[in-house]
């Protein structure tokens, strides 16, 4: 069964599988929403015929009923009939919605701001904005005025305001005052009634030498608090005004920010607000220039120029000028090496601004470098995604680079051209194509960061086909390349591709799984949650698979996007035979990345222990292109065995 996902923080919606579910009428939206509210508890018929109509029709119960078919209906369409539904279910006196713990937004919220408060401070405040992307609008928004949502919107709202004003109070204390500046000021334009974000952003704006600023602030809200509500400001935002006319040494910064990256942030950011107006198109510019030298510096400048990007390119469209906006867009130009996206909704974002500048901008020979640099920036943040848009948006950033001649634009379009290369089993040979034009070019013309990919490439590529002697003198030249240019996160991929080169030859398996549970600790503070999410158990599976082990799936261990893949092997093994042609059926066709062949072997392995043939022709046929490649080793990081193996094994049993 697709994931069914919930959301209640805006609007009430429901999605299968990315694609929004019909809820039908209001009352079909708030018999889903009251059974959300009731977290997987059962909710009486009678307490929902109350809670849905201020005076019940006759028939109300028998109502609710029908509400209740409709909606299984539309979350489960593929549930056969008569079977028992399994999410929104009977139980008792009424009804439960089983939605998994991550199904919906304000259930991930939460548990996102719980444990932000046990990550270190550094990287709490990723944590807490992922948690505030939840947000649409107001929690349960169709339903404001309902008694049963009241006490739920209250508490969720409470929670984010917190949560907002934690995330500053973070960003702060670690010498990002900053980065704190903007979101406080617009939270305070929407709950101005909020003491502790007054002195948060007083403190900020003192921490980044704009004191007259600080003290503005804090008259505001002394005279805000005063004449509205007629109470004097608290004890901490008097002390604070105090602490501030005094120049309080206590008022510096006392912890310094937690790596040489968000250091070089700091003083960056800080020298900008003295020296450039806040918004400026020249700000704006120079910005995405640092944020693109900080992305190469390691996990920290990964992270802080991952977490801005987006702020710069909202805040350049908001200016109405296309080209500015195209400019700032295309100026980040890191190179990409792994096909599926850190941050996906914040990918999603950069395409829409890119989609919606390139419409924007004149169709004429003056602004083709910007196009194609759209273009490119819509084929790497595309990555991953079963769409007919990347591949265009590749094919077209490379014709206008190559018309052009420019080899910077070439090198940013041949970036997107391999992150669209894995649509299918067995693209390794276009891909090694790809990396040997990117060696070559960046060598003639000095774009060292692009010669690095070329090479990371090269040895997925050459991996892939076994040519392990090829790829060892391409890693060997890309970790020469990164002590050279400082490019400290190339070792994670190096590391990854030894050890998944002693597992394809020669390693015993015990050896080979402490060699990948060795390269996972590369991964600690990497600032890449795409790579690093379910890829040491996915490994490990790889791994027993390719040795004839019993899988030993373990479902408490984060598999991360290749869960799916896992629980099939989690099915227990009683009732397995009924329950794995449901299973196999329901499972998606692998995304287009560099773990395609993987996958399939994945499914290829379970269709073959239950004896699905349906599985096994599918999966015959999506592995047929890949014929004399070792499954798994095009990412340049796992094995599962060779192809040719899964096929003879596949053929064999079909």
């Amino acid at each position: 069964m697709e994931a069914v996902t919930f959301g209640v923080l805006g609007p009430v919606t429901a999605g299968r599988g990315g694609d929004p579910v019909d809820l039908r009428g209001p009352r079909h939206r708030a018999l889903l929403a009251r059974l959300v509210l009731a977290r997987r508890r059962v909710v009486p018929v009678a307490r929902l015929v109350e809670d849905l109509w201020d005076v019940p029709p006759a028939r109300a119960v028998g109502t609710v009923r029908t509400f209740v078919a409709d909606l299984r209906r539309a979350l489960e369409p593929e549930r056969p009939r008569r079977a028992p539904a399994r999410l929104l279910v009977t139980e008792g006196p009424g009804y439960a919605l089983r939605a998994a713990p991550d199904a919906v937004d304000a259930w991930r919220f939460e548990t996102a701001a719980a444990e932000a408060g046990r990550l270190p401070a550094d990287r709490a405040p990723a944590r807490l904005e992922a948690a505030l992307e939840e947000w649409r609008g107001p929690a349960y928004a169709d339903f404001g005025g309902e008694k049963w949502a009241r006490g739920e919107r209250s508490r969720l709202t409470e929670l984010r305001l917190r949560v907002v004003e934690r995330r500053a109070e973070l960003l702060v204390d670690l010498g990002r005052a900053a980065d704190a500046v903007p979101d406080l000021d617009a939270h305070l334009a929407d709950h101005p009634w909020r003491e502790e974000a007054w002195r948060l952003l007083a403190l900020a704006l003192y921490r980044t030498g704009r004191q007259a600023d600080a003290l503005a602030v804090l008259r505001r809200a002394r005279a805000l608090l005063a004449g509205e509500l007629g109470v004097d400001p608290g004890p901490r935002l008097r002390r604070l005004e105090a602490d501030v006319l005094a120049q309080d040494p206590s008022l510096d910064p006392t912890a310094e920010p937690a790596d040489a990256a968000a250091r070089l942030w700091t003083r960056a950011t800080e020298a900008y607000d003295r020296t450039v107006a806040a918004g400026s198109r020249a700000r704006l510019e120079s910005t995405v220039g640092l944020l693109r030298n900080l992305a190469v510096t390691g996990g920290g400048g990964l992270e802080a120029a991952r977490e801005h990007r987006t702020a710069a390119v909202a805040a350049a469209e908001e200016t109405g000028d296309a080209e500015l906006t195209a400019r700032v867009i295309g100026a980040y130009d890191v190179p990409a090496v792994w096909t599926r996206s850190d941050d996906p909704e914040a990918a999603r974002r950069i395409v829409a601004a890119a989609e919606r500048t390139l419409a924007a901008l004149p169709d004429d020979a003056a602004g083709a470098p910007a196009r194609c640099r759209l273009l490119a920036t819509i084929a790497v943040e595309s990555r991953g995604l079963r769409s007919p848009r990347g591949p265009e948006a590749a094919a077209g950033a490379e014709r206008i680079a190559r018309r052009l001649d420019d080899p910077a634009l070439l090198a940013f379009a041949l970036n997107g051209t391999f992150m669209q290369s894995c649509t299918t089993a067995g693209l390794a040979p276009r891909r090694d194509a790809i990396g040997a034009e990117l060696v070559a070019l960046a060598r003639r013309h000095g774009l060292a960061t692009h010669e690095v990919l070329g090479h990371l490439i090269r040895v997925q590529a050459c991996a892939a086909r076994g040519d392990f002697a090829t790829a060892d003198e391409h890693a060997a030249a890309v970790d020469r390349l990164a002590e050279r240019h400082e490019r400290p996160l190339v070792a994670v991929f190096t590391t990854w591709y030894r050890a998944l080169r002693g597992a394809a030859t020669d390693f015993s398996y015990d050896r080979a799984e402490a060699a990948y549970r060795s390269a996972a600790a590369t991964l600690d503070g990497a600032g890449m949650p795409g790579l690093a999410r379910g890829l040491l158990p996915l490994a490990l599976l790889g791994l027993r698979l390719a040795h004839e082990r019993p899988p030993e799936v373990d479902p408490r261990d984060d598999w991360g996007p290749y869960r799916p893949w896992a629980e099939l092997f989690v099915l227990p093994a009683e009732g397995r035979a009924a329950e794995a042609g449901p299973a196999l059926r329901s499972l998606p066709e692998p995304p287009p990345d560099l773990l395609y062949e993987a996958l399939c072997c994945a499914e290829a392995a379970f269709a073959l222990a239950v004896g699905d043939r349906a599985a096994m022709r599918r999966t015959y046929e999506r592995l047929l292109p890949a014929s004399g490649e070792i499954a798994g080793a095009g990412s340049g990081l796992v094995t599962f065995g060779p192809v040719d193996g899964w096929l003879a094994a596949l053929d064999g049993a079909r």
